[in-house]
Formats: C-alpha cells, sequence, structure tokens
C-alpha cells in the first residue's frame, strides 16, 4: 500500500511542478517583455531582467493554487488514460485513499504557500519595486508612475518610492486647512527613520498666504507622523501582494485614520482562506476525473481545467469588487466560489463512488 500511494504522490507532484515550470515561463517572459515599456532613468533592460526575477516569489505564490489544480488533473488524468485508476480500485484501494493520497502533494503547495506569501514574496516585492522607482528617478520633485499616495488628517503626502529599512524618496506633502484651502505644501528629496523620529533632507517649503507666497529652504527638518516603517512597508504594494499580518496591520490603521479598509480587508480573507481554495480546487479536480472527465484525451482534460480555473478566478474578481460596492463582507466575496467548487466536488465523487 505504501508503494501505491508513494506512486500517486510521485505522478501528482511531478505533474504540478510541469504546470508551474511552464506557466511561470509564460509569465516572466512576458513580464519582461512588458517592462520594456517602463524604461526610463537608470532603469534599462539589465535592471528590468532583475526586476522580473526579483518578483519571482510573487509569481510563484499566484501561480501555486493553479499548479495543484492542473497538476492534479494532469497526473491524476494520465493514471486514468492509463486504465491504472481502474485496476488499483479492482485491486480494492478505495476512492478515498487515492483523495488522501492526491491531497498529500496538495498539503505541501499550501504550506510552501504560506510560507512564500508571509514571509518572502512581500520583501522581494517591496525590494523590486523601490529599487525600480529609484533607479526612474524617484529623489526628483515629480509624481513617478510608481509612486502612491496617502492622506493624515487634512495632509495628503506622495511617496516617489519607499524601502524597506525605513527610507523613503521623492516625499511630498501637501496641508490643507479647515477650508480646505492650500497652506503649505514640502518636498523632500529624502526621509529617514532613526531613534523612533523621522528626518527629512532637503527640504523646500512653500508657504500660500493671502496676497504672497513664501519659499523656504532646510537641510534637515524633523517630521511628526504616525506613520512607522512598518506601516509604510506596506504602502508600495499592492493589497494582493502583502502578507496576511501586513494586511491585518494597514487595514487597522486605516480604520484608525477613518479611511475605507475595505480593499484591504478583501486581500486579507483572500489570503487566509488560500489554503482552503487550494484543497477544494484540487477536490474538483480529482472529481473531474473520476467523473466527466475520466475517458476524455489529455488535451481537452487540459483544456477544461483552464476554463474550470478562469471560471473560478473571474467569479472572485467580480464578487470581491462587488463586496466594495454593495458593502457586503468581503470574506463571502472569497467563500462563494470555495463553497460552490466544494458541493460540486462533493456531488460529482459521490457518483463516481
Amino acid at each position: 500500500m505504501r508503494r501505491i500511494n508513494r506512486y500517486i504522490v510521485s505522478n501528482v507532484a511531478a505533474a504540478m511542478m510541469l504546470v508551474m515550470a511552464i506557466v511561470l515561463s509564460l509569465d516572466v517572459m512576458f513580464a519582461f517583455i512588458g517592462e520594456m515599456d517602463s524604461l526610463k532613468g537608470n532603469y534599462q533592460v539589465f535592471e528590468a531582467f532583475l526586476f522580473v526575477v526579483t518578483t519571482l516569489p510573487r509569481r510563484i505564490y499566484d501561480y501555486l493554487p493553479l499548479a495543484a489544480f492542473m497538476g492534479c488533473l494532469v497526473g491524476l488524468g494520465a493514471m486514468a488514460k492509463n486504465s491504472e485508476l481502474v485496476i488499483l480500485r479492482a485491486a480494492g484501494v478505495s476512492t478515498g485513499r487515492i483523495v488522501l493520497s492526491t491531497m498529500k502533494p496538495a498539503l505541501v503547495v499550501v504550506l510552501v504557500s504560506l510560507f512564500i506569501g508571509e514571509f518572502v514574496a512581500p520583501l522581494t516585492e517591496r525590494i523590486a519595486q523601490s529599487q525600480r522607482a529609484i533607479q526612474q528617478g524617484a529623489s526628483q520633485n515629480v509624481v513617478v508612475q510608481s509612486g502612491l499616495w496617502h492622506r493624515e488628517g487634512r495632509t495628503f503626502m506622495h511617496f516617489n518610492a519607499v524601502e524597506p529599512n525605513g527610507v523613503l524618496h521623492g516625499v511630498s506633502m501637501q496641508f490643507y486647512n479647515d477650508n480646505k484651502e492650500l497652506e503649505m505644501s514640502r518636498f523632500a528629496t529624502r526621509a529617514l527613520y532613526q531613534r523612533g523620529t523621522w528626518q527629512l533632507e532637503n527640504v523646500v517649503e512653500t508657504h500660500f498666504l493671502d496676497n504672497k507666497i513664501i519659499k523656504k529652504s532646510y537641510p534637515v527638518i524633523p517630521w511628526e507622523t504616525e506613520l512607522s516603517p512598518s506601516v509604510l512597508a506596506v504602502l508600495i504594494l499592492k493589497p494582493d501582494d502583502l502578507s496576511i499580518s501586513g494586511l491585518y496591520t494597514y487595514s487597522k490603521y486605516l480604520r484608525e485614520q477613518d479611511l475605507n479598509a475595505s480593499e484591504y480587508m478583501m486581500a486579507f480573507w483572500k489570503k487566509v482562506l488560500q489554503p482552503l481554495t487550494t484543497g477544494v480546487l484540487v477536490l474538483v479536480a480529482i472529481s473531474f476525473v473520476f467523473g466527466p472527465l475520466r475517458s476524455v484525451t489529455m488535451g481537452f482534460r487540459v483544456f477544461s481545467g483552464v476554463i474550470v480555473g478562469l471560471i473560478f478566478k473571474y467569479a472572485q474578481d467580480l464578487l470581491g469588487p462587488s463586496s466594495l460596492v454593495f458593502g457586503f463582507n468581503p470574506i463571502y466575496a472569497t467563500l462563494i466560489p470555495v463553497m460552490i467548487c466544494f458541493v460540486v466536488g462533493i456531488f460529482l465523487l459521490r457518483r463516481a463512488h
């Protein structure tokens, strides 16, 4: 029985790795081509290549559920095509035991996904994004495409680049009064976080008075703000690229500032439920192999897997913004497609059994 278990696990695991290699290669190739439109300043072809390589952990994390689903479909499908599953069941191996053996590589995928998503991908993504922004000229007094906006009270801020070690490049601020009139603007080429306080370097302030405009320059001035390097570290990333702990921390900060945190909570629940999503997708793949896709060609099996994967992805992508528009809990946007797939998978497995 152990030999049968190892055989099923190795077949499914090999198929998962093959799918990941193919999908990742295509994604990296198209991402590198896409970066050619962003070449600017010191950001040239070699730097674009390094950027794509540095973002590999995030890309791996994004495609792990798909690799688990398609790998299971291909690995078990090949065994079904060769009548190996029929032989195993005729030899007394139950469907449940085959399902359990197939779930073992899926469990490894879940554990790897949790580790990469929490500790590796957010860090490498921050490094990649900040280095690209700096190479594109982030210290200049311009709003670069890769920068970000933030509001704290009546102060609006823009950072051209945020480094993970508490360094900001190209810091612009606009201060408004109670009448929503611009009182002062400030630009600093760099901000450093040292011994619990921020220091702005090479500062230019413009004061807008009733009948005149006054400009002042300072080599270094302190900056009082509730922003900390840990909070700023999440700002440069899209919500889907943050860790679970980073999403929770920043959502809490946004609520304290009376700002809308729904987008970050939606990404939070999507990441929290990703292990469940991966397991359910694998369950659906198993049910397809034992059910409607038992005797079809490999090409049709792969095509069917792609269609199901796209339907699942688009369902989550449509329900996500809907939760923001209609105000229902973001957890339902992630959970509803997962539960539908779970019910379908169980139904098909029961029919096959």
